[in-house]
């Protein structure tokens, strides 16, 4: 892909320590909280993921989100899970996604129906998250999965994928890694972050296979109670005791977690290439989480790059 067509595609094709963020879209006809939240972070992140179902939750679907970001001048990562439609319908929503604006595609394999709230429901898994970034690739080239022409024109996607640098099986995390590679992920989103030690070996040994930026997983703990219920419900977390003993004798738990959150970012800028903030329900204190870290607002440069000013000032 040559062209560039949003802000996050410049900002990794630029090096720049990318900051992302999180919003889940309403459960419900109603978007205005999820705008609200939002246009907080507009001029504070490259760009805004949108969930698709996340933890197999009914939502407003995570296209017609976006759009609605997109409408309002805020750029949207859609999230796009596997679980939910075959590849004659994901490959539709990608060519409605491109004819509407959307650039940025986080390819999902999805949760299991049985965590969500419609235990009930058919699951689909007709792909993967791997064989969707293929997907995403041939529609980019002008075809289908099926290797036919797109009649109507191509694609210009700018595809991502998640990761779990602390995932016990490193055999099993460095294959799918390399296969998403193959596949043509542009950039990783990683799973909540608690041992950053694990996240630099992960860089040293599995990332630098490859030249796709690493965005850390950062997530404000709001609590003790809060870190436990993430310990005990979340795969693969495992918030340390010393964190939940600081969270429990804060005097203002929530304020702790952000503080805590903020010194994550730091550890991460030394580490890897970028950030994802995940702030359930409390989006609203990530430009502050952002402020203590230390990362200043993104802003349009005069030759149209999005650029970090905090972050150019320290030499990242």
């Amino acid at each position: 892909m040559n062209r560039v067509s949003s802000r996050l595609h410049q900002a990794v094709r630029d090096r720049q320590f990318v900051v992302t963020a999180e919003i889940a879209p309403p459960k419900g006809g109603d978007p205005s909280h999820m705008l609200k939240m939002a246009n907080g972070l507009r001029d504070r992140v490259h760009a805004v993921n949108i969930t698709d179902g996340s933890r197999a939750v009914m939502r407003m679907a995570s296209l017609a989100a976006s759009v609605l970001l997109h409408q309002q001048g805020i750029e949207p990562i859609l999230q796009m899970a596997c679980r939910d439609r075959n590849r004659i319908a994901m490959q539709a929503d990608l060519l409605g996604a491109h004819a509407l604006g959307i650039r940025n595609v986080l390819a999902l394999t999805g949760d299991s129906v049985k965590v969500g709230d419609h235990p009930k429901a058919r699951a689909v898994f007709d792909l993967d998250s791997v064989r969707l970034l293929d997907a995403i690739g041939k529609l980019n080239s002008g075809f289908d999965v099926n290797d036919r022409t797109l009649t109507d024109g191509s694609t210009d996607l700018f595809p991502g994928a998640a990761v779990d640098p602390q995932a016990k099986s490193k055999s099993g995390l460095k294959r799918r890694f390399e296969r998403k590679l193959e596949n043509g992920v542009q950039f990783f989103q990683s799973q909540l972050i608690s041992d950053f030690d694990e996240l630099a070996a992960f860089m040293d040994e599995i990332a630098s296979l490859g030249d796709a930026p690493i965005l850390a997983g950062i997530f404000l703990i709001k609590s003790a109670k809060n870190a436990r219920f993430l310990n005990k419900y979340v795969p693969g977390v495992q918030i340390p005791d010393a964190t939940i003993e600081r969270l429990e004798n804060a005097e203002d738990p929530l304020r702790e977690g952000m503080a805590i959150a903020a010194e994550q970012i730091r550890l991460a800028r030394d580490i890897c290439q970028g950030v994802h903030v995940m702030a359930i329900r409390r989006e609203d204190l990530i430009p502050e989480i952002l402020d203590m870290a230390g990362v200043a607002p993104v802003v349009e440069s005069a030759n149209g790059k999005a650029e970090n000013p905090a972050l150019a000032a320290i030499g990242e």
